[in-house]
């Protein structure tokens, strides 16, 4: 089990996609296109260890392909649009996970443990993606719902991160790979302290929770809006209803099941999986094993950055649908080799992803200005 095709790497990435170029002002396009070469090489100087997108073709690779899955099947729209079920699995999460806070009261400490990394764990990474679909508007025909339901998924997590997911995630979207803008890509310090070795990449893959929420502050910081402040408030008064009936343990029993479950855990395997180049030139990957069960389908990732629009549920009949464009691609049946191959393999490390430059840093500049491209 493992990932399809061959796993080479190569010192510089040229992408495939059409010429893409992006400007602003009076500035023609030949202008901007300069611009942009100028900034990119800069850029380029200061991080020369990721991976880059040529100048000339810097667009990502999935507008393309969903114009000519769509063209070769246009059925494919009627998988468009939210799954209203998610938010019954929702309460059926964190109704599971308040039982067996009930069956774990007088248990050993190191049955705590067992269950915090093996069911804790497993729910709280599952309610991430939950939090994920809502970000997406896949959960409710409403906007707003769709907030609610992102917080509600959070609650048992302890920690507060769904309404800033929900900013920065529908950036990595819009502008994946872009330079200060997507998130999901390690900060170089990352690359430079944790690329050196076998176990140093180790402690990379446990501390994944803490660069997931410190990594923003430093690369793209957001000014907090009021459903930051509803997120928080509504996970604060959660701890401390855990904490009141279930006492420190309860709410230990959650927040480490939070971090331990997108450390070294199985189903943590999407976080390196779906992006992280381990074949020559491929920027985003897809993974058809059994955990999709329990994580919202994200790892058909290929067909989720192609149809970010159709909920985890219908990913599956995307592929089915349109076969001759994704069993070709070198795809993953093991996250947990996923995880295996980053720790062990010399040639992968926090610098091993794609980056492009398609915005300006004027453009960059007004974007963050504005609070992002989502409030």
């Amino acid at each position: 089990m493992g990932k399809g095709g061959n796993a080479s790497l190569a010192p510089a990435f040229n992408a495939s996609n059409n010429d893409s170029t992006s400007g602003g002002g009076d500035e023609s396009p030949t202008a901007s296109k300069t611009t942009l070469e100028l900034e990119r090489k800069e850029k380029m100087n200061k991080s020369p260890n990721f991976y880059w997108a040529s100048s000339d073709s810097m667009e990502e690779p999935h507008v393309k392909r969903r114009k000519e899955i769509i063209a070769a099947h246009p059925e494919i729209k009627s998988l468009f649009g939210p799954d209203l079920n998610t938010k019954y699995v929702v309460i059926a999460s964190l109704l599971l996970q308040l039982f067996a806070l009930n069956l774990l009261q007088g248990a050993k400490w190191y049955t705590w443990l067992f269950m915090t990394y093996t069911l804790s764990g497993t729910i709280n990474h599952s309610l991430t993606l939950a939090m994920h679909e809502a970000a997406h508007s896949l959960c409710s025909k409403d906007r707003v719902t769709n907030r609610i339901i992102g917080i509600f998924a959070n609650l048992t997590m302890g920690i507060p991160a769904s309404a800033s997911f929900r900013r920065y995630h529908l950036e990595h979207h819009r502008y994946q790979g872009e330079d200060l803008i997507d998130v999901d890509i390690p900060h170089p310090m990352e690359g430079v302290i944790f690329s050196n070795s076998t176990p140093m990449k180790f402690v990379w893959c446990l501390l994944q929770p803490a660069f997931y929420s410190l990594r923003p502050v430093f690369t793209n910081p957001k000014k907090p809006g009021k459903w930051e402040f509803l997120n928080i408030a509504a996970v604060i008064a959660f701890d401390l209803t855990i904490g009141y009936f279930f006492g420190l343990e309860g709410v230990c029993y959650l927040v480490f099941g939070t971090l331990l479950g997108m450390g070294v855990h199985p189903v943590a395997g999407h976080f390196i999986s779906e992006h992280y180049v381990m074949n020559e030139g491929q920027e985003t990957y897809s993974y058809y094993g059994p955990l999709n069960w329990f994580t919202y389908h994200v790892g058909y990732h290929n067909e989720h950055h192609d149809f970010p629009f159709v909920s985890g549920k219908n990913l599956r009949k995307v592929r089915q649908i349109a076969p001759e464009f994704y069993d070709t691609i070198p795809h993953y049946h093991s996250w947990i080799k996923v995880i295996w191959d980053y720790i062990m393999d010399e040639m992968i490390s926090p610098f091993s992803r794609i980056k492009r430059v398609t915005l300006s840093e004027e453009e960059i500049e007004a974007m963050k200005a504005k609070g992002g491209l989502v409030r």
